[in-house]
């Protein structure tokens, strides 16, 4: 089976930027947000803000030989869904938004074993600080612990005008998270091609990327 990687950040620290140093074929991209790459590039996003588009797109890509899909970002998903139902009322809408979200992590373990699904993310903050993944509704927020159900959990962080990744948790309520060995320093340059590189060869993924961080 394949796995998910959460890439988490707030707007403009460095997430979609992270994709700059892929080339066509090395990686697709899935944009929900409908806007353009912050970056000059020949890759080729597919723009869907739909659910079952996304999963479409996903498994497509994979037939098409396609080892590294990432999903940008993917609280659009779940907050254009949310406009597309604003007239409704009751609970169900929160009850199928869950689902559906949730849905998204599920679809890694139906991948292939070299597949590596990155989900990218806003994040958000509960009044005891504690981090997630933005979401829509309390009752979403409350029930959803979709960090659980990942390795690996990347946070965006920038210092001095440089753009990192956080590879370790800094403390209480942060969900920053890789697994033992895999990356030695807390920061690391926002590159997401040699972050590929380096999960590859932990899990003995292979792949033709060669990056070291």
């Amino acid at each position: 089976m394949g796995i998910s990687v959460l890439i988490l950040g707030e707007s403009g620290s460095g997430k979609t930027t992270s994709l700059r140093n892929f080339q066509p074929g090395e990686i697709a991209i899935i944009n929900v947000a409908k806007k353009p790459l912050p970056f000059r590039t020949k890759l080729k996003p597919y723009n869907t803000n739909d659910y079952a588009a996304v999963q479409k797109a996903i498994f497509g890509a994979v037939k098409h030989g396609n080892k590294a899909i990432v999903l940008d970002d993917i609280q659009y998903l779940m907050t254009d869904q949310f406009m597309r139902r604003s007239s409704e009322t009751g609970y169900g809408k929160f009850t199928d938004m869950a689902s559906d979200y949730s849905g998204l992590f599920e679809i890694a373990p139906q991948l292939p074993d070299d597949c590596i699904l990155y989900l990218m993310s806003h994040v958000e903050r509960d009044e005891s600080g504690h981090e997630t993944p933005r979401t829509v509704g309390k009752l979403v927020h409350e029930k959803l612990c979709v960090e659980g159900k990942v390795t690996i959990t990347l946070h965006t962080y920038v210092e001095s005008g440089k753009y990192y990744f956080r590879t370790h948790s800094s403390g209480e309520g942060d969900i920053t998270k890789s697994p033992l060995g895999m990356f030695e320093p807390d920061l690391i340059d926002n590159d997401l091609k040699a972050v590929d590189a380096v999960i590859r060869e932990y899990y003995n993924f292979g792949g033709t990327n060669n990056a070291e961080i």
